[in-house]
């Protein structure tokens, strides 16, 4: 798997029985500098891997684009290094003619950790970042029944979790048909999010419009925000949600749903987007409903 996974010698203990030393593997982590037109937009630490759709996804994420048309090319930097050497940690991104380069304030100060895609934001302000896109309007309704079979299709196209345990998952499916339409893996459960997101830049498909987010992680407010910048009207965690992304989701229109396991999960926002079939229950209804478990 190159350098998304790492070999490193550990020592197994198990209480009370003898030590097992092995090689076993990790996930990699390296830092990735994201240029635009030449100048440095941001830092963050990521699993190589994908990075042209990670670039693309943080650039819709951030509000720069909106489009496939407007990215224009991408490519890694040679001479990152003092002596000269192409890590593929460095990325330059050319935009399209016409589109606006990055405003100096978003960018930021420090490294972005794997665990936070809004750090180095440099103002509060600049955490909501406002989309073209009107996921309220969406007409998308996902049966239930259908919604409960995504995790288990998320871990099963895990490849790089099952060989370290160490990554977060994101992937994008058909919110009618059920198909999984791409799958992405990262260290980090934002940069998972913008490469599924960055994806769907080169294939020019958005807005994702009838579409369905599922992550591995907890559905936090960064996430939940990423999803309405590509236009996703549903999003869905094997965890909890924040509170802040709960209040957002229902702001925008979105659905949030947590805890999506087995056969039941809990639906914070958007309640009239998920039906079952033969129930009976009118969208109206729903949409008034408070914050649902279906078992």
């Amino acid at each position: 798997m190159g350098r998304i996974t790492a070999r490193r010698k550990i020592v197994r203990l198990t209480v009370g029985e003898s030590r097992i030393s092995r090689e076993d593997f990790l996930a990699v982590e390296e830092p990735l500098e994201m240029r635009v037109n030449g100048r440095s937009l941001a830092v963050t630490m990521r699993t190589p891997g994908n990075d042209f759709d990670l670039a693309a996804g943080f650039l819709v994420s951030e509000g720069i684009i909106t489009r496939g048309a407007h990215f224009s090319a991408a490519r890694y930097c040679a001479g990152a290094t003092v002596d000269g050497e192409n890590t593929y940690n460095v990325m330059d991104v050319t935009l399209a003619d016409g589109v606006a380069p990055p405003d100096p304030s978003l960018e930021r100060s420090f490294i972005t950790t794997s665990s936070c895609g809004l750090c180095g934001k440099a103002s509060i302000d600049a955490v909501r970042t406002k989309s073209i896109y009107d996921v309220a309007a969406d007409a998308l309704r996902v049966d239930a029944g259908l919604l409960t079979t995504f995790p288990r299709l998320l871990r099963a196209g895990q490849d790089v979790f099952h060989k370290t345990g160490g990554l977060h998952a994101a992937a994008l499916f058909d919110g009618t048909t059920g198909e999984l339409l791409v799958l992405r893996e990262d260290v980090g459960r934002h940069n998972a999010v913008d490469k599924v997101i960055g994806w769907a830049v080169k294939e020019e498909r958005l807005p994702l419009t009838g579409t369905v987010l599922m992550v591995s992680s907890r559905a936090s407010f960064e996430l939940a925000q990423k999803a309405l910048m590509a236009g996703i009207p549903v999003l869905a965690a094997v965890s909890a949600p924040s509170s802040l992304a709960a209040e957002f989701a229902a702001e925008v229109g979105m659905t949030l749903v947590g805890f999506l396991r087995g056969e039941s999960m809990v639906i914070y926002a958007g309640d009239h987007r998920i039906v079952e079939a033969g129930s009976g229950a009118g969208d109206e209804e729903r949409a008034h409903a408070s914050p649902t478990v279906i078992v």
